[in-house]
């Protein structure tokens, strides 16, 4: 390990000359100059002054800590909003000979210990040490640093994603607001603020949280002239899996990130983007850490191409070659997207960001942003306040896809930067083809439902709310819901809606009233695009249809061919095993409905992901081995939920119209053998009788229960005795009818 290069009088405030501190630069990171405002930043904090530095991504922040661990006594304290990141930064910090550590939950014990103990020396051997805002907050590890203060030893504090202490940030946390107790703690401790995004108002909150005493205030400009920025509408595309993929393969083998807002999309897009012969994987929190780590070192290493993962991927990543990154769902603000195209061409060499913009991801963004998820607490002034606040961010967004001028200035100028006429240099779509993005965006305005560069006050005459409110950003639940699914939610209300018996005069007679059911059942099943269901019933909600099954068995089939892309062949052929997979799950959770069913597909699916061959062969093959026990074939055909039967619909049957002369109901079935040879021998030719209407079902059941009783009446009279006092027995019967 590299030895650590002092410089003389590091400790005092002294201005450092910059080669002494380029010469840090090279040996240890191997750069031969400061970029930006690095220097200016280093230079601030060696002379003990508190710095607040806004510089874009990829402009190096990390730098303006770093260098001054390397030349200062003492341990620089670096306070990080994610575990992944600090296991990223201090790993290559590692590799690159400087001494740096990380305390987290996920860490052994024994690491733990033995940073402790290091700390309680009286010269640790550590120069960068990276905690959790959580951590700080905690009165144990606060008193460890005061004892490090005490002893001279803490040199400096490191605020990074500084943007967080702020509510108007968009990234907000809580446990950054604890940080305001660092000043009064360390007073003369010098404190560096570091974002890459936050507009002026969230800069001034910044400062004043972190009670900075006359700050060295750096911003860099937030141009990234190596990126071209590019806009593309969904609503115009034919298959937008299949342009993603063109993208891709047009721009050759190289390295890309595509962002979603959902863990299901990730993985669906992945998986058509593997399909189409792209080196994909998806990254997300609800894949388990060894997958994650796998997906991260592939992509990483270069064994993959693509990484199709959620937002919080990429950041503090150290990955300079970066090409293409890609929108697949709308960001919620002009920070989250700059933060997140950034990740493209940190090397400065020429590179590309791509939104994806759909009218019915902007509805559904729209609906989350008024409608946060606080049924709890009562809504109040501030929660409004932030509400219309994340609102007016989102619109920032909606005017960068819906404005036909510059992409770039459109970014800058969200930042309060002023941008010159001569910027651009045609490096964005509305720049170097003006006339292809107006025609576009004419055609988008013909799009049925498009609100054109205005945020909608009210969504529910065309959107419903629990149409919205389903797997969408951080859905816990990870069963994919069917459109099917959707579609139902709201079936009681337009029965209610359809079924206008009031409107029917209160004279009128029972025909009237059987028409008036007659037609809203018929228009209630045709507005639902289904088949009027036997007995006029409505389909039970949590049964698992066929459709939905369908659905499920394409999903496992494409999670197969994904399998069998990262194993090579596997048993049993792809859609024999989709069906072997698919119908463990539907016999498991027939009966407990569609929502635990979806649940096990969507885990399935997940297993598929990270499954090897032995396991795969193992599940497989006892699925066999219990469906041939089951005296079926090895490979089971689709199982239908109801089984075919060859009904005979008997409307106003009669006695002795039978040849067994047994009582008749709306339909007499065949026994199972019959209907098994039946099934066999007509292969296709079986003709269904029709479906009786509401009114010749009523009918029918009527006559049906005067027959059942007057043949109970008959069985229950001894043969050859003749009935005494009928007409008062009859009455009796008919006054205990009444009352029940």
């Amino acid at each position: 390990m590299k030895g650590v290069l002092p410089i003389k009088g590091a400790s005092g405030r002294e201005k450092k000359a910059p080669k002494e501190l380029e010469s840090v630069l090279n040996r240890y990171f191997g750069y031969s100059g400061f970029r930006g405002k690095q220097l200016e930043a280093i230079e601030a904090v060696l002379s003990g002054r508190d710095c607040f530095c806004l510089m874009p991504t990829g402009g190096g922040k990390s730098m303006c800590y770093q260098i001054p661990a390397l030349v200062k006594t003492g341990i620089v304290l670096v306070i990080s909003p994610l575990i992944a990141l600090m296991e990223n930064q201090v790993a290559s910090l590692k590799n690159k000979g400087v001494p740096a550590e990380f305390l987290s939950s996920t860490q052994a014990s024994h690491t733990k210990q033995r940073i402790h103990e290091d700390l309680d020396t009286g010269n640790p051997s550590l120069k960068l040490l990276y905690v959790t805002p959580e951590l700080v907050a905690t009165s144990s590890f606060m008193a460890k640093l005061k004892k490090l203060y005490n002893r001279g030893l803490l040199g400096l504090v490191a605020i990074d994603e500084a943007h967080c202490i702020s509510s108007w940030g968009h990234d907000f946390r809580p446990s950054y607001r604890k940080l305001s107790s660092l000043r009064k703690q360390f007073p003369d401790i010098p404190l560096l603020a570091l974002t890459a995004t936050a507009v002026p108002k969230v800069q001034k909150d910044v400062v004043s949280s972190l009670c900075l005493q006359n700050p060295v205030i750096l911003r860099a400009s937030f141009n990234r002239p190596n990126i071209f920025y590019e806009v593309r509408y969904k609503d115009l595309l034919d298959d937008v899996y299949s342009d993603i993929s063109n993208l891709l393969k047009s721009s050759g083998n190289v390295c890309s990130i595509i962002y979603c807002l959902e863990r299901a999309a990730c993985d669906d897009l992945s998986m058509h983007l593997s399909q189409q012969g792209v080196s994909c994987a998806a990254y997300h929190a609800g894949l388990n850490s060894k997958v994650r780590s796998s997906v991260l070192d592939d992509w990483l290493s270069s064994r993959t191409q693509v990484v199709v993962a959620t937002v919080a991927f990429g950041m503090g990543i150290d990955r300079q070659d970066v090409r293409i990154v890609c929108h697949f769902n709308l960001p919620k603000s002009m920070e989250s997207f700059y933060q997140e195209s950034g990740r493209a061409g940190r090397d400065q060499r020429p590179s590309r960001s791509v939104l994806y913009y759909g009218l019915d991801d902007r509805r559904r963004m729209e609906f989350i942003l008024r409608n946060p998820k606080t049924k709890k607490s009562q809504p109040s002034s501030s929660s409004n306040e932030l509400s219309e606040k994340a609102l007016a961010d989102f619109s920032q967004i909606i005017d960068y896809c819906e404005i036909s001028s510059c992409r770039r200035k459109k970014i800058i100028e969200s930042f309060g930067e002023k941008v010159q006429p001569t910027l651009c240099q045609r490096s964005c779509d509305a720049c170097k083809h003006p006339n292809l993005v107006l025609s576009r965006l004419e055609e988008l305005r013909r799009v049925p439902n498009c609100r054109f560069n205005k945020i909608s006050p009210v969504f529910q005459s065309s959107v419903k709310e629990a149409h919205l409110d389903t797997e969408f950003w951080n859905r816990e639940d990870e069963a994919s819901l069917s459109a099917e699914d959707i579609s139902d939610s709201d079936d009681g209300n337009e029965v209610v809606s359809n079924i206008a018996i009031s409107k029917v005069p209160a004279k009128a007679g029972l025909d009237a009233k059987f028409k008036a059911l007659e037609r809203a059942e018929n228009a209630y099943y045709q507005g639902k695009g289904q088949a009027k269901q036997q007995g006029g019933g409505l389909a039970d909600k949590k049964s698992i249809s066929e459709t939905l099954r369908d659905a499920c068995r394409k999903r496992l089939l494409d999670a197969l061919g994904q399998a069998k892309l990262r194993l090579g062949n596997i048993p049993c052929g792809d859609e024999a095993s989709a069906t072997h997979l698919e119908t463990e799950c539907f016999k498991k959770y027939v009966k407990a409905g569609k929502t635990f069913y979806n649940s096990q597909i969507a885990a399935t699916v997940r297993w598929l992901s990270s499954a090897t061959l032995s396991q795969m062969r193992d599940r497989l093959d006892t699925l066999i081995d219990r469906t041939k026990d089951d005296g079926a074939s090895g490979c089971p055909d689709i199982v239908p939920e109801s089984p075919p039967a060859s009904p005979e619909i008997v409307v106003g049957a009669r006695s002795g119209e039978t040849s067994n002369d047994k009582p008749q109901h709306i339909c007499e079935l065949k026994s199972s053998d019959e209907s098994a040879k039946g099934a066999a021998s007509s292969t296709g030719n079986m003709v269904l009788p029709a479906i009786p209407t509401f009114r010749e079902f009523l009918s029918q059941k009527g006559r049906d229960r005067a027959k059942c009783y007057s043949n109970s009446n008959a069985t229950n009279q001894p043969s050859g005795i003749r009935r005494k006092f009928s007409g008062h027995l009859d009455k009796e019967e008919a006054s205990k009818r009444m009352k029940s």
